[in-house]
């Protein structure tokens, strides 16, 4: 009998870097469960050892690791040891997905344009935490999320992907939350699928994306 040998997996290796739950891990994860996808999940790695994100990933075979930030005496010695579980897992993008340390300039830099976030906000808008109770706050009509490249600013960077949500006149921090969070799920793997394909120019501070169709639907809000 002839045994014909498993092709090599060719495609992008991506690691994403959690601290919790990692819903957006997930949806990363399950785009790339399809062969067809052009990157796979070669590590998710965590801070914190009891990141419930990563029992979902080694209940589906994808290899994790911990790098407990506590255990270093600082924040370079931290991300140097990251930075050699993601060298040895041959990782060519990184995906942040609710990775809850700030990242050096350093760490930033040795991954320019390869270090993927993002952030519950239509940036440049609503920079840090409690966007949804800001965005209440303001009397917003619109709210959404945002795909980024990463630079040593926080929540900055070249804008890969934007998909924007109404809010309504009910909402809550929760209700708002819930909205832009299922956005997220679609526009992250996108955001994904365009670097993997090598469809991404940055130009100074702007991406510019190949051959892709960019909507020319309007959101209004309240409806017209």
């Amino acid at each position: 009998m002839t045994v014909t040998p498993e092709r090599p997996d060719t495609r992008v290796p991506v690691g994403i870097l959690i601290s919790g739950r990692g819903s957006n891990m997930m949806a990363l994860a399950e785009a790339c469960a399809d062969p067809a996808f052009p990157a796979r999940i070669a590590l998710v790695l965590s801070n914190d050892p009891a990141a419930a994100g990563l029992t979902w990933a080694a209940e589906r075979g994808l290899p994790t690791a911990v790098v407990p930030h506590r255990d270093y005496e600082d924040r370079e010695a931290f991300e140097n040891a990251v930075h050699a579980h993601l060298r040895d897992a041959g990782v060519r993008l990184i995906c942040l997905a609710g990775f809850m340390r700030l990242l050096t300039a350093g760490f930033v830099e040795r991954w320019t344009d390869r270090l993927l976030n993002i952030h519950p906000s239509l940036l440049p808008a609503f920079k840090g935490l409690h966007t949804h109770e800001r965005v209440l706050d303001a009397g917003m009509k619109l709210h959404g999320c945002t795909v980024h490249l990463v630079r040593p600013e926080m929540d900055s960077g070249p804008i890969l992907v934007q998909a924007a949500v109404p809010v309504l006149p009910d909402d809550s921090a929760e209700s708002l939350a819930a909205r832009v969070l299922a956005q997220e799920h679609r526009i992250y793997p996108l955001a994904l699928r365009l670097m993997a394909e090598e469809r991404v120019r940055v130009s100074g501070e702007a991406c510019h994306i190949r051959d892709g169709a960019p909507s020319t639907e309007a959101l209004v809000n309240p409806a017209l």
